[in-house]
């Protein structure tokens, strides 16, 4: 289930926390937990549980979440009925020790990562990009504008660069909190069921660190109800679309017909209008703006959910946090893959630059004869377009 209809270009997240996805993740964790056990003992089989739930179970599972007020009970109740006549000894051992807030926290992180490896591999893409675009015009002038007005002359390149530093600061950002690790806390953050099957609280803790292992994911101490986790993750996700946003009102205003310096790349189907032939939007700007716009107030949500956070298990705040941070997840990978077509594409008008910024001499040049200044003033602007792309260069993706 998405919003495609009425958030274009949904698309381009594909399976990204859709319904199907969220429940592929969930027995994931079951099944890793299961095995988990297992090798220590605890469970006298374990299984995959491939081929027990589909997307025809969907509809169902979707409605009776709500008697529990979470999808994991309902998945459950259908895994052990099912399970029971493939392996009737797993089926016994499924979940023991598990809470439900267990699998779904972890279900979550894993789909979160797999969109954090998403938007890396599309930044990855930007980054070529705009070094390309930075190296190629940094002798490319035009009039640099400050307070929408002339202020003096920069170099296309620069501006490039500086749209570099803004999505390398982002992957920084995203790097630093994509490391999610699973949660596994048992009934209320004790470990006291697994540790009481286990026999220790060392072995419990092993159970956990077996099982994030099978999941490829960090272990740590019980996160339930200490959400930097995912409000980290969100606040890097929301630093990749102001980066993008940034960068799309530059190509929004540069692409007015009256300035005319910048065009998008076209597509078959692109930029139309109903009303208007004549029109050619800058639909990929427009939207990217759009995430930029929406992704704040979702982050806001996540760090509402975490300060409002209470006891072992909050009431209402872990319920939030769900569908919010699917659609933070699948709008950012949307807004990256736009932007990475954007990037690729961008055209560049270097003469339509030199005639505005010729227009607007002599005014733009009142620094420069200030100064007493000769020469193009441009100041170190070769040596910050070379630690731009220094520092693209040194980046892991």
């Amino acid at each position: 289930m998405t919003d495609g209809l009425l958030w274009p270009g949904d698309d381009r997240a594909g399976e990204l926390f859709t319904d199907a996805a969220v429940v592929a993740a969930m027995v994931r964790v079951e099944a890793a937990w299961l095995a988990a056990l297992h090798e220590h003992d605890l469970a006298s089989s374990a299984d995959d549980l491939q081929g027990l739930v589909g997307p025809a179970d969907l509809p169902q599972l979707a409605r009776d979440a709500e008697g529990g007020g979470n999808p994991v009970i309902p998945l459950l109740k259908l895994l052990r009925a099912r399970l029971d006549d493939r392996n009737p000894a797993a089926a016994k051992a499924l979940h023991t020790g598990l809470t439900s807030q267990d699998v779904l926290d972890t279900a979550i992180v894993l789909q979160l990562r797999e969109a954090a490896e998403t938007i890396k591999a599309d930044i990855s893409r930007q980054i070529v990009s705009l070094s390309g675009l930075a190296d190629r015009h940094r002798g490319t002038r035009m009039a640099g504008r400050t307070l929408t007005q002339h202020a003096i002359p920069v170099t296309f390149g620069l501006k490039a660069a500086t749209w570099l530093h803004a999505v390398l600061d982002a992957l920084d950002i995203l790097l630093a909190g994509a490391d999610l690790p699973a949660q596994i806390g048992g009934a209320a953050g004790t470990l006291a069921a697994p540790t009481a099957l286990a026999g220790s609280p060392e072995r419990a803790l092993d159970l956990v660190t077996v099982t994030a292992a099978k999941l490829s994911l960090p272990a740590r101490p019980p996160w339930h109800t200490a959400r930097a986790p995912l409000t980290r993750l969100a606040d890097a996700f929301v630093t990749c679309t102001d980066a993008w946003g940034r960068i799309a009102n530059d190509i929004l205003l540069g692409s007015r017909p009256e300035i005319g310096e910048l065009a998008e790349p076209t597509a078959e189907g692109r930029g139309g209008s109903s009303a208007m032939p004549q029109k050619q939007n800058p639909v990929l700007s427009v939207l990217i703006r759009r995430a930029a716009l929406a992704g704040p107030p979702l982050a806001a949500t996540l760090h509402l959910a975490a300060a409002e956070a209470i006891d072992e298990r909050p009431d209402g705040s872990w319920h939030a946090e769900w569908s919010t941070l699917r659609t933070l997840a699948r709008r950012t990978v949307v807004a990256g893959s736009q932007a990475a077509e954007l990037f690729d594409g961008l055209q560049v008008d270097a003469e339509r630059m030199a005639a505005t910024l010729a227009a607007a001499r002599p005014g733009i040049d009142a620094e420069r004869r200030k100064m007493g200044d000769d020469g193009p003033y441009l100041g170190a602007t070769d040596r910050l377009i070379d630690a731009a792309l220094d520092r693209a260069q040194e980046k892991p993706c």
